[in-house]
């Protein structure tokens, strides 16, 4: 019964919020007014009038109350931000015009143009909040089909079951490649029945949403379901199968009024925190990195630093930097020491490094173990080449014979002093597979909460010291 009555009364309950919002900018202004104890005047009585009809216009100009179910908290929040700001604007343009800023507490404004879209939110964040509650128990719940039973079929349906607080029941599937051969269920869900018999069904039965999961090349059957169903109650989405290209690390974009795909993910907030984080690693680790140059300087009169080729973004090479942890001539060494041991051959090509290495010093041993050896890569990250946190820095004959199918996606992103690999299982991985695989999961799902994980657990894996060699 819950279900029924928020379900017909959702409308209504927009509209209720969308004014509730307008009446609470202004309400906020008035008390703010009074908190501060400014006089009242008839200005502030015009601006109360105009902050309600640009927040009236405003939130609704940007579609504030369209249903955010399945969205995130985030993309509400972006747009209530702008919604905000075109309000705002209105009033500064307001006291431009006229000349009136002098009549208004500068102090109460400044407060109140902050403290309204936050509040705004919190409010928004509660009743969502308690939508999602009903939702998970089973209320307010919208029905789907799905046309398409193909692998984009199944994608959505695993996406939408991952997302119970959305309150989507998927029904089943419509699909034309019903035969013998073809299972009556997919994955779990009813084949209700071909492209063609979705309009009946939807004159017959109440559905909320129709997905369009077709390959883009059925543009027929597309064209079919826009036009002979979009009149029958149920919202219709069309799910491109451009989802394909998110194994590529892309995303979607506009050029004028084209749609582009763009294979060069958005990164600016990982740069920003790469400078910061690497700047203050360096300023708080520079007395023991002189110790250990020192020391290795010391101990043969070789080099401080090796500088070792390595892949970063769009295939380009680089020089990493790490504290010498081998004997002077150690390169000059490995074809020989290769070649009079098959067993270290085999070990080689299959790690690229050497677990019992011979020409490790004993010094460079203790760096490696502690992964000290690795700090001057903070170097790497100011000057562009690599992350603090990303794929495994590798050179190129491992993109060309292992990575294959993963080149491009591993070329889309800088490597990283650590990553998934080093608190996983760091060179205790044997299948090289694997490896593959933990960068393919970290491209993407990279994120500023992903890396902040993966720094702390990195930590936790360098006083354990395991699988570093």
């Amino acid at each position: 019964m819950l279900s029924t009555t928020l379900r017909e009364q959702s409308p209504l309950f927009a509209r209720l919020l969308h004014l509730f919002d307008c009446l609470f900018a202004v309400g906020l202004l008035a008390a703010l007014v009074f908190w501060y104890q400014v006089p009242w005047s008839i200005h502030y009585t015009r601006i109360c009038w105009i902050v309600f009809f640009a927040c009236f216009i405003s939130f609704q100009s940007f579609q504030l109350y369209r249903s955010w179910r399945g969205w995130s908290f985030f993309s509400e929040l972006i747009c209530l931000l702008k919604a905000w700001s075109a309000v705002f604007g209105l009033l500064l343009f307001y006291f431009f015009l006229f000349k009136i800023a002098e009549a208004y507490s500068r102090v109460v404004f400044m407060v109140w143009m902050i403290m309204t879209p936050v509040l705004i939110f919190i409010l928004h964040l509660v009743a969502r909040k308690a939508l999602r509650f009903f939702r998970r128990n089973g209320k307010n719940r919208r029905h789907a089909v799905v046309a398409g039973a193909g692998d984009l079929g199944r994608q959505l349906l695993k996406e939408v079951e991952s997302l119970p607080w959305a309150g989507i029941d998927v029904v089943g599937f419509f699909d034309d490649k019903l035969d013998d051969d073809h299972p009556l269920t997919v994955a779990g869900r009813p084949v209700l029945g071909r492209i063609r018999d979705i309009a009946d069904y939807l004159s017959k039965n109440d559905i909320d949403y129709v997905y369009i999961a077709l390959p883009m090349r059925a543009e027929k059957k597309i064209f079919s379901i826009l036009r002979e169903c979009r009149s029958l109650g149920a919202r219709v989405y069309l799910i491109p199968d451009l989802y394909l290209y998110g194994l590529h690390h892309a995303e979607i974009q506009s050029l004028g009024k084209l749609l582009i795909l763009n294979f060069n993910p958005h990164s600016d907030w990982k740069r920003g925190f790469d400078v910061v984080f690497s700047l203050l690693a360096l300023l708080l680790a520079s007395p023991l990195m002189l110790v250990i140059a020192l020391l290795i300087k010391l101990g043969d009169g070789g080099p401080m630093l090796y500088a070792h080729e390595r892949i970063t973004t769009r295939g380009r090479k680089f020089k990493c930097l790490k504290f010498r942890t081998m004997r002077v001539g150690a390169d000059q060494e490995l074809a020989a020491l290769l070649a009079s041991d098959p067993t270290l051959e085999e070990e080689w090509e299959k790690h690229f490094k050497l677990k019992d290495d011979p020409r490790i010093t004993r010094m460079g041993r203790f760096l490696r173990r502690t992964s000290l050896d690795e700090l001057p890569q903070f170097i790497n990250v100011l000057k562009g080449d690599m992350s603090v946190v990303g794929a495994r820095p590798i050179v190129g004959r491992e993109l060309r014979e292992y990575y294959k199918n993963s080149a491009g996606l591993y070329c889309s992103m800088k490597p990283g002093i650590t990553g998934p690999w080093q608190v996983g299982k760091r060179s205790d991985t044997d299948d090289y597979d694997e490896r593959v695989r933990l960068d393919d999961w970290y491209i993407l799902n990279s994120s500023l909460w992903t890396d902040m994980k993966i720094i702390v657990k990195t930590v936790v894996a360098l006083f354990k010291s395991k699988g570093a060699y």
